[in-house]
């Protein structure tokens, strides 16, 4: 990962990035915290040592535009796979804040309904009771309508509702889009459940009752 660390991270147009060093106020070790501005928001990340950041605005090479330079204090193991794994999540930080993160999940099965309550989405999904999922800040929950779904091309096979969760924040789309799937992951046999979109299920046949001959 010291490869992926060394990796020069540019700053598009729109993007603000701000590093600071000090004390990290949940852990009160000796850091910096990485915020990045943009048009979908604000996201912050904190650093900790031997990694530390250094933002170019205004680069001495004019062939070089605004970056993110993310460096290591030594060469140790855990600096080498931290140093890749902060300069990652700095990108990603970038891509979430210009682009932003979506996860679109699938719901199918007899009587499996979603609505959105306000800000929140509730499920019906075969159970007693309806299942709320609360949205988080800065985390957006939506039932796509038919047109918006024909128009992501999803195909036919086994479609039913679709949902999307959409953030600047990668780790927040990724932690609500699980918490839905694991109401009810999908079975092979009839493929009900709720499974993300780009997921490859393996259909198996139904089972079916052993055929006895008669005696004479």
């Amino acid at each position: 990962m010291s490869r992926v660390g060394k990796t020069i991270i540019p700053i598009p147009a729109g993007v603000k990035v701000e590093a600071s060093n000090g004390t990290i106020p949940t852990t009160g070790r000796n850091g910096f915290l990485v915020s990045v501005t943009g048009p979908k928001g604000v996201l912050i990340q904190e650093i900790t040592a031997p990694i530390f950041v250094e933002v170019h605005e205004k680069p001495a090479d004019p062939n070089r535009g605004a970056h993110v330079h993310v460096r290591r204090h030594n060469d140790e193991a855990k600096s080498k796979s931290l140093h890749g794994l902060y300069n990652r999540l700095i990108q990603n930080m970038i891509v979430g804040v210009t682009r932003g993160y979506t996860r679109t999940l699938i719901l199918n099965g007899v009587g499996y309904k979603a609505n959105m309550k306000g800000q929140d989405l509730i499920l019906n999904l075969g159970m007693s009771h309806p299942c709320e999922i609360k949205a988080e800040s800065g985390v957006q929950l939506k039932v796509l309508t038919p047109a918006e779904v024909q128009a992501l091309n999803l195909g036919k096979d086994g479609i039913g509702v679709v949902i999307q969760v959409s953030s600047a924040s990668k780790e927040k789309v990724g932690a609500t889009a699980s918490r839905i799937r694991g109401l009810r992951p999908v079975e092979p046999y009839h493929m009900y459940g709720i499974r993300y979109s780009d997921e490859h299920v393996i259909r198996k046949e139904s089972k079916s009752g052993k055929k006895g001959g008669t005696k004479k």
